[in-house]
């Protein structure tokens, strides 16, 4: 008898592998399709705003259409972008506490991770079609289209992160922890329901339960955070307002749609570029020549390649990636220590933060109104700064090292790997030049930069790998929705904290702490080191940035030195652990265990720390220049 059952039983599973197959090869087309389609508006936007540089700058005869269909593709590209991070599970989210929780809790917490984004996509899908549907009577001034096929991505986009997200849910391992996940995500949402009548005339106090309370859980249960933002917004204006959700999608259309932020996807694909082609190879072994045989001489150089590449992939990630494989081989035949290498990454990710043209410079001048070009200016010598502090705990640590088996380069040979590096190393400052001296935006001089990295790949390199094409742009296309829809969904929360009367009570109490324009320096340092360890880095400066700017406009700061403070506190935030993921991003390029770096890590922040100490009592380094 048992053995008759065993038998159907393999019958049945043999006879559910095919089928499963079978679906599992439809979801991979259809999604495949959706890369595809993602990769393709890529690169029609480096055409068309290339083409729109070249008629404006050479022919002298401006594309007056180019800028309005770059925008209508971009938001379909930020929403095709999320819908295939959200698919990869490669929206940013917390995950320092999942660490600490049992295999059984972790698959419960991990399942929360899709459900509860997927119950906010089914809160908001109507009111997105129906946003897009109102925006049909609105023509564009020079394409002449309804305004309803640019709108129409939102909707189009949730919907298929609906799809994704269920695809991951018929993926998921552990049926057990998935219904637990549901449950509990549904028992949540009902008891805010019905709570609604009771939540109404709690005035200001409805803040603290979904802006602190709500987004805080999500956050450390392992909600990605755009998901946690938007959730809360949702259920505080659902809730306790008489806000049409027509307006909160206005808001999250409106986060996503400003054009400076077309410069993201552009220096991503850039960054992609330099490592394929052998650029950043070229600038790194050019860097070693010079210092390889001084004592902590291949750490000087980690420092000095993380300042030059960094800001142009709009992933430190990418950044650290580019470099790490090149340098850490040598550095640990030489004897460095795996764990003081790691913390190194890590301590440069945090230092290189105001290097432009760092997308997080890009985000705030887009949010904030500070003029792009002066935060461009502004961001490189504070990187020196904090750079210097951190060649001289590298200093410290290597004073001993042996040297005595290294052969010092001849002349010779530095000067030709200076021949080979020369046009990688001009690429970065010929990026910034154009943006500081006014001859393009952010935007164009982006792709200015991608013609130059293919025109060096291809005949001065000879290395372009047309195999890795694709894939990058599909990498593109998923980090640049990872970090749009958050943009995106950061605004509308910001909106609502706005609408309720937030901002002019937080600008009293900043108003009310003593010691001026240094006691709001201090205040915003340690509240953006917390913030950026929780937030990240974008979602932190969209959230905020609108608010503490002109409080601290008020406060007798300026806004260029204010923004190269909060970026630093925010780095150090996300690059230290227990709970900056930058760190364990780090830890993930190098293949080292988190726990070898934390014994090393901690003379790196306090050398960041200090360094951010003398950018914020000293102005003149982030404004002597402007």
């Amino acid at each position: 008898m048992s053995g008759s059952l065993s038998h159907t039983a393999a019958d049945a599973s043999a006879a559910e592998r095919p089928a499963a197959s079978a679906v599992a090869r439809v979801e991979g087309a259809f999604f495949g399709l959706i890369e595809l389609a993602a990769a393709a508006i890529v690169l029609v936007e480096i055409v068309v705003l290339f083409a729109g540089v070249m008629a404006r700058y050479v022919f002298h005869a401006p594309l007056v259409w180019s800028d309005e269909l770059a925008s209508i593709l971009f938001l379909w590209l930020s929403m095709l972008g999320a819908v295939i991070a959200l698919r990869r599970g490669e929206h940013m989210r917390m995950t320092g506490c999942l660490g600490f929780a049992g295999p059984q809790t972790r698959a419960v917490l991990e399942a929360l991770g899709i459900v509860v984004p997927l119950a906010f996509l089914g809160l908001i899908l109507h009111p997105a079609l129906d946003y897009a549907i109102e925006e049909q009577f609105i023509v564009t001034p020079a394409l002449e289209i309804s305004n309803f096929w640019r709108a129409l991505a939102i909707p189009a986009g949730l919907a298929l992160m609906v799809l994704a997200s269920f695809a991951r849910l018929a993926r998921f391992g552990s049926l057990k922890a998935l219904l637990t996940a549901i449950a509990i995500t549904a028992v949540l949402m009902g008891a805010f329901y019905l709570l609604g009548p009771v939540l109404k005339p709690l005035g200001q106090l409805n803040l603290i339960i979904f802006f602190v309370g709500v987004v805080g859980l999500c956050v450390f249960t392992g909600v990605p955070i755009a998901f946690a933002f938007a959730l809360a917004t949702f259920g505080y204006l659902a809730l306790t307002t008489r806000t049409p959700m027509l307006v909160m999608v206005g808001r999250l259309d409106e986060g996503m749609s400003h054009l400076i932020l077309l410069a993201v996807p552009l220096f991503i694909f850039l960054g992609a570029l330099i490592e394929m082609t052998g650029m950043a190879k070229a600038m790194i072994a050019f860097l070693a020549s010079l210092l390889g045989h001084v004592r902590g001489g291949l750490s000087y150089v980690l420092i000095g390649a993380m300042y030059l590449v960094s800001g142009i992939s709009g992933s430190k990630i990418a950044d650290m990636a580019a470099i790490a494989p090149i340098l850490f081989p040598e550095m640990k035949a030489r004897g460095a220590k795996e764990g003081d290498l790691v913390a190194l990454l890590s301590a440069t990710g945090a230092q290189t933060e105001t290097i432009p043209p760092s997308i997080v410079l890009i985000t705030i001048g887009s949010v904030t109104g500070v003029s792009i070009a002066a935060l461009f200016t502004g961001g490189m010598v504070p990187a020196l700064v904090l750079g210097a502090c951190l060649c001289t705990v590298v200093w410290w640590r290597y004073r001993k090292e042996d040297l005595s088996h290294i052969r010092k380069p001849s002349a010779a040979e530095i000067g030709k790997l200076a021949l080979v590096a020369i046009p990688a190393i001009a690429l970065p400052f010929v990026i910034r030049a154009a943006v500081v001296e006014g001859i393009a935006t952010a935007t164009e001089v982006s792709t200015i930069g991608i013609v130059y990295a293919v025109a060096a790949g291809l005949l001065i390199y000879r290395r372009f790998d047309w195999r890795r094409l694709k894939p990058m742009l599909i990498e593109t296309a998923s980090l640049t929705g990872a970090i749009i829809f958050i943009v995106g969904c950061a605004t509308a929360m910001a909106w609502g904290l706005t609408q309720s009367g937030f901002s002019q009570n937080l600008a009293r109490a900043m108003a009310a702490i003593p010691g001026g324009a240094y006691g709001f320096l201090a205040i915003s340092i340690v509240a953006f080191i917390i913030l950026g360890s929780v937030l990240e880095g974008i979602p932190a400066i969209v959230l905020f940035g609108p608010l503490l700017f002109p409080i601290a406009k008020a406060a007798g700061v300026h806004e260029v030195h204010y923004a190269m403070v909060v970026i630093f506190a925010m780095g150090i935030g996300l690059f230290a652990p227990p709970f900056g993921v930058g760190y364990y991003g780090a830890c993930a390029i190098s293949k080292i265990n988190p726990d070898e770096g934390l014994r090393h890590i901690w003379g790196y922040v306090a050398a960041l720390l200090i360094g951010l100490v003398i950018v914020a009592a000293i102005p003149w380094f982030s404004i002597g220049f402007l």
